[in-house]
């Protein structure tokens, strides 16, 4: 008997896998072409070369694995079991006196493995692949406008402001160039502790040194102000001048302008320790975007949970009826997720819960279809 139900495991596993495998080189296929559709033109007018676009790609491709792998394993689920129930071998299986948990096993072990992957590409390779790809097109983008611009006018990002909540320092660069890391028109206001200007130094250059972590400031100016009256007291000027308490990173200040979902999970862990537990109307997003990521290898295992009982309950359908129901289920998800999301965003609801609200919902959405299949 034990023999059997090892091989029970083999071929539910088996048929599992060969969907599994179909659908996610099917998918990733399709977004690649979505990307290349996109994106190859502009590569190509920047001078890469074919070998620089394949490496780009393959640099990329590791940060569409979590956004696909739950909807590529739900499907699989839902048409391999789906398939196994309408060629009645659940049916067999189940009359040998094998419960609903017994013969999918499995494919709940694969769920488990699924889940410490996710997790390993979450916190390890997802944020090489979104970071590294960012700097290769970059670098490419830098190279193509060089042949045409100066140096100081090669990635130019124009007007970015900083606010610093946690030291009380509101930043205003007029041009930052990515490309040499040096700050032109530069304005940084000192705050009190009721948000009242009491220091401005004026630049009009700056750069930031990355291994001291701090600024030099030239051919500037600092006026100070009246705490009671705000009125200006004096104002000296100056060459050059390090301040070694401005500890604000360029990396940081870009990385505050760009929308949660774009940033990786260390980019996000960067953002949020340069904010101030409260106060700062921007960290519900980022906490929110954070606790999603690190909470969405459990969606693996739920996906077994709402899949398993709904491929092998019901008549005997066709197996692309179960790939229907995927899609819908998927929908569903994102919307939930979505409306959650929006929600936590602007602190409607604590963004732990916003971000912990669909993973939610799905589980009792599996825990109750659970009970209808009648696992044992």
């Amino acid at each position: 008997m034990h023999f059997y139900v090892k091989l029970i495991d083999r071929h539910v596993l088996s048929q599992c896998l060969q969907t599994f495998f179909l659908a996610l080189f099917a998918f990733i296929g399709l977004l690649i072409l979505q990307n290349v559709y996109d994106n190859l033109k502009d590569l190509i007018d920047f001078g890469a070369g074919a070998k620089e676009i394949i490496r780009y790609y393959l640099v990329l491709l590791p940060s569409y694995l979590p956004s696909i792998l739950p909807l590529v394993f739900i499907i699989s689920i839902l048409f391999s079991l789906g398939q196994l129930h309408r060629n009645s071998e659940i049916v067999a299986m189940r009359s040998c006196g094998l419960s609903i948990w017994r013969i999918t096993r499995s494919v709940w072990y694969f769920g488990a493995f699924l889940a410490v992957a996710l997790f390993i590409l979450d916190a390890r390779i997802v944020p090489w692949s979104v970071e590294r790809s960012r700097e290769i097109w970059d670098g490419y983008s830098y190279s193509s406008e060089l042949r045409n611009k100066s140096a100081d006018k090669v990635g130019i990002v124009r007007a970015l402001a900083f606010d610093n909540f946690k030291e009380k320092r509101l930043w205003f660069i007029n041009r930052f160039s990515l490309y040499q890391h040096k700050a032109y028109g530069v304005m940084v206001s000192e705050m009190d502790e009721k948000r009242g200007e009491i220091k401005r130094i004026l630049a009009n250059e700056g750069s930031y040194d990355e291994r001291n972590k701090y600024w030099i400031f030239s051919d500037g100016r600092i006026v100070f102000f009246d705490p009671v009256t705000r009125d200006i007291v004096r104002s000296t000027p100056f060459d050059t001048m390090t301040f070694q308490n401005f500890s604000e990173s360029p990396v940081v200040m870009q990385l505050r302008g760009k929308r949660a979902k774009d940033l990786s999970l260390n980019e996000l862990r960067i953002v949020l320790a340069s904010m101030p537990p409260t106060g700062d109307p921007d960290r519900a997003a980022y906490l929110v975007r954070f606790y999603s990521v690190a909470a969405s290898p459990l969606i693996c295992l739920i996906v077994v949970g709402i899949g398993v009982p709904f491929a092998v309950s019901g008549v005997r359908v066709n197996p692309m009826v179960g790939i229907s129901k995927a899609m819908g289920l998927f929908f569903g998800y994102f919307a939930v997720s979505s409306i959650s999301t929006m929600f936590g965003s602007q602190n409607l609801v604590p963004p732990f819960l916003a971000a912990m609200l669909p993973p939610i919902c799905a589980a009792i959405l599996a825990v109750w279809l659970a009970r209808i299949a009648r696992f044992s």
